[in-house]
């Protein structure tokens, strides 16, 4: 099958998933083409069964903001006729279902009939999605989709909430390479990074509010009053500068190692002991599937879908968006001896097995024929 996957190119969750989807689907036997504005940061190798084609949104002084669905619609219509591909597969609603709908009328007008799958991740939902000005495109590029797919139960209850859905939404969750995380690492380093009494304790994300990365430090906080350790903040955004202010204001800035954006997440998580996610909301929790599959038990919140994913007092804890304090007590009860940790960290491993790839990309494939009998 010849398809066309659209998605943001970044370090965000749903870029990762729609990029690891198609190398999945490319080793499967199908064509994949990604169309997008910059070739996907973990699409490292283009070949026979992968290929990447690049938006060009052209800078008119007319337009005060450049209009990518334009620029997109009409990429994905000459892509269509180039190269035969068979199928939209558009990863966020906003704008790519929107720009995935015109470019299945400009085609139709000539006679090409193309479905298109949409899968919708979360904040082009909860967030973006919801407002006002947005929210009349979202219900039309949702409901003219053939088919369409959320990465959580929660997530898809959001938006039959949220919006005046008329059709069935499945659920195909977010997915891990097993294969991929043997634990081999033979330069983990760990030393360079904490002494040998040290826990380490990570933290992985895009330093968004929603994170609330402030919860991250001062969970840290509590944790290091009671128990030799250093905390791992890997990414970039608005709040990491407030983030190193906090820590020197609470003492801490010399525990604490911020490392920016990452290519080499399997060996930060290689040597890490536990994982913090307080987010305010995550429709699936990605970050915390990743440190599960590393043996890295994880302390989160219980919104959205990340109790999909960490499986309270199994492969972590959850707890209430915000209550530090009982975070940090239920991290220093998971570190509280060597043989709790370990406990912890296989219990993480096993629960992170059932969303192994290969589990998920034939849910994916059932869902490609299913949009063929509907368009």
């Amino acid at each position: 099958m010849r398809i066309a996957i659209v998605c943001y190119p970044t370090f965000g969750g749903s870029g990762v998933v729609a990029t690891e989807l198609g190398l999945a689907l490319a080793n499967r036997g199908h064509e994949i083409h990604f169309i997008t504005y910059k070739q996907p940061v973990r699409l490292a190798l283009l070949g026979e069964h992968v290929h990447f084609h690049e938006v060009h949104v052209p800078d008119y002084p007319l337009f005060h903001y450049q209009p990518y669905e334009l620029a997109l619609s009409s990429k994905l219509v000459d892509m269509v006729k180039l190269y035969r591909i068979e199928l939209l597969h558009v990863h966020y609603a906003i704008p790519h279902a929107y720009a995935g709908y015109m470019a299945k009328q400009m085609l139709a007008a000539e006679g090409i009939s193309i479905p298109m799958v949409t899968t919708l991740h979360g904040t082009d939902i909860t967030l973006v999605g919801s407002h006002p000005n947005y929210r009349p495109a979202v219900t039309f590029s949702i409901n003219e989709s053939d088919v369409v797919t959320s990465v959580s139960e929660s997530l898809r209850k959001d938006t039959m909430k949220l919006f005046n859905i008329k059709k069935q939404i499945e659920v195909v969750p977010n997915f891990i390479e097993v294969d991929k995380h043997d634990f081999q690492f033979t330069d983990c380093q760990r030393s360079i990074m904490a002494n040998d009494d040290e826990k380490i304790i990570t933290h992985i994300s895009n330093f968004r509010s929603v994170k609330r990365i402030p919860d991250v430090i001062r969970v840290f906080y509590e944790i290091q009053r009671k128990t030799p350790a250093k905390l791992m903040m890997v990414g970039e955004g608005p709040e990491k500068e407030p983030a190193e202010l906090l820590c020197d204001q609470l003492g801490i800035l010399d525990k604490v190692v911020f490392l920016g954006n990452s290519n080499e997440i399997d060996r930060i998580l290689c040597f890490s002991d536990l994982f913090l996610l307080p987010s305010e909301t995550e429709s699936f929790g990605l970050a915390a599937l990743e440190a599960m599959i590393s043996k890295v038990p994880v302390i989160s919140s219980n919104t959205g879908g990340i109790p999909e994913v960490n499986k309270h007092g199994v492969s972590g804890y959850l707890s209430d968006v915000g209550d530090v304090i009982d975070m940090a007590k239920n991290a220093l009860e998971i570190l509280k001896d060597e043989e709790t940790l370990e406990k912890f960290k296989q219990n993480a491993y096993d629960e992170a097995k059932k969303f192994d790839i290969n589990n998920i990309v034939p849910l994916y494939e059932q869902i490609y024929d299913k949009a063929f009998s509907m368009a």
